[in-house]
């Protein structure tokens, strides 16, 4: 019994899982790069776990000699200034093992983990707490593509943060030390439909997630994502987007003007489930966001043929409906993400299915929630259907909204060992 307990002081292991968010309201654009201070407020529907998350485990432990970090079962170079900026001081390293240059120098100002422990404990160690001298080892993993413009960096953040939050028992808002990560990972810090609020304060205490709506609020919706593409975008997001802050006069209107109305507008939508307005809004904002991709220069395209065959898909769809019966919304890569009503998943799934038909993976082209069966009437093939592209969409993900990062209290499900090492994945 000795043992076991000298064991387990000596080692403490948290898991804990976080899911993606998708901004219906989106935000580009820094106005500090070191805070990651947004330009703009936005708002985001948080995904359900169950078909998006990051898992992550933070271990800690006397007998570790080092830091260490593990991103979908490679060692990440933990040597990294911003890396090792993070474990130390209780930030975050970067998902996808891509760390950003130049990198932040800490600041004994801003909040961090390990700082939000430490004034917990009013400054002094605690013999019972976990030490806070104690080494950190990490793993994470995704069970979705990385920096394929699905939010793996938002997901990763946030799990990071509630993973160590947990490890070393701090309670406080939570949403400025993932902020610090990646913008969008404040966002992934509650469940549901989520604003970050844009702040006005130079140091960035006001720039916070408040969620808008819980995920229950809104039941019958649902979100599809088409996946074309899992590779690598051609232009990573903290590289666009302030080449577009220099750059781009519509960029710079859209904050100023556009933003703060429609946020209002779209919190207004969501709270009275006005789904054609919603819809239709976040189709407009998507639209406007890659307007301004196309506005910098050298301009971005994040947007490909196949994006825009989907959205002309989409609008064939709803004007063959006569009103707006899915949406759709594209973040910094080529993947489509759908908004629409559990009543139109089976027939709008089929439509897709048909203009984009699976050559080898027809058993596997539709993952997540059940999708039912459904028979296209001959006007609607008519109205909205092409020539088929073959192939093109990789797999439709059905998912709804869903809650924030949650603790896992399984021991199995740790990704690192009792050693402190990653587990083997048969």
């Amino acid at each position: 019994v000795a043992a076991a307990m000298a064991a387990e002081r000596a080692l403490a292991v948290v898991t804990c899982t976080a899911p993606v968010n998708i901004a219906v309201i989106k935000y580009w654009g820094k106005r500090d790069t070191d805070l990651i201070l947004p330009i703009n407020s936005s708002l985001s529907v948080t995904l359900h776990q169950d078909q998006l998350k990051t898992t992550t485990t933070a271990a800690a432990s006397r007998d570790f000699t080092e830091d260490r970090l593990w991103l979908n079962g490679k060692e990440a170079d933990v040597g990294h200034p911003r890396v090792q900026a993070c474990l130390r001081e209780g930030e975050c390293p970067l998902p996808g093992g891509v760390p950003t240059d130049p990198p932040v120098s800490p600041d004994p100002a801003v909040p961090t983990v390990r700082r939000l422990a430490r004034k917990r404990r009013g400054g002094s160690e605690d013999a019972a707490a976990l030490s806070l001298s104690y080494k950190i080892h990490v793993a994470s993993e995704n069970n979705f593509p990385t920096a394929a413009g699905l939010a793996s960096s938002a997901a990763g953040y946030a799990c990071l943060v509630s993973a160590l939050a947990r490890l070393y028992g701090v309670e406080d808002e939570l949403s400025e030390v993932a902020r610090r990560g990646s913008g969008s990972a404040c966002r992934s810090m509650l469940g549901g439909f989520v604003q970050w609020q844009r702040g006005e304060r130079p140091d960035g205490t006001d720039s916070l997630a408040l969620q808008v709506a819980p995920e229950t609020h809104w039941p019958e919706l649902r979100v599809l994502v088409l996946v074309v593409s899992g590779e690598k975008k051609p232009v990573g997001s903290t590289a666009g987007m302030q080449t577009s802050v220099e750059t781009s006069p519509l960029l710079k209107h859209r904050a100023e003007v556009v933003v703060p109305e429609r946020l209002a507008q779209m919190i207004r939508h969501i709270r009275e489930r006005d789904f054609e307005a919603f819809g239709q809004l976040a189709m407009r904002d998507s639209n406007q966001f890659h307007a301004t991709c196309l506005d910098t220069f050298p301009p971005i395209f994040y947007l490909t043929d196949l994006s825009r065959h989907i959205i002309t898909l989409i609008h064939r769809y709803n004007a063959h409906h006569g009103h707006t019966k899915v949406a759709y919304t594209f973040d910094a890569g080529p993947n489509a993400v759908i908004f629409t009503l559990a009543d139109t998943v089976a027939e709008f799934v089929e439509v897709v299915r048909q203009s984009f038909p699976p050559a080898t993976n027809g058993d596997q082209f539709v993952r997540g929630l059940p999708v039912g069966s459904a028979v296209l009437s001959q006007e609607l093939l008519a109205a909205v259907l092409t020539e088929p592209v073959p192939d093109a969409v990789q797999y439709i993900l059905h998912t709804q909204p869903g809650p924030g990062p949650q603790l896992v209290d399984d021991p199995s499900r740790h990704l690192l060992g009792a050693d402190g090492l990653p587990r083997s994945r048969a």
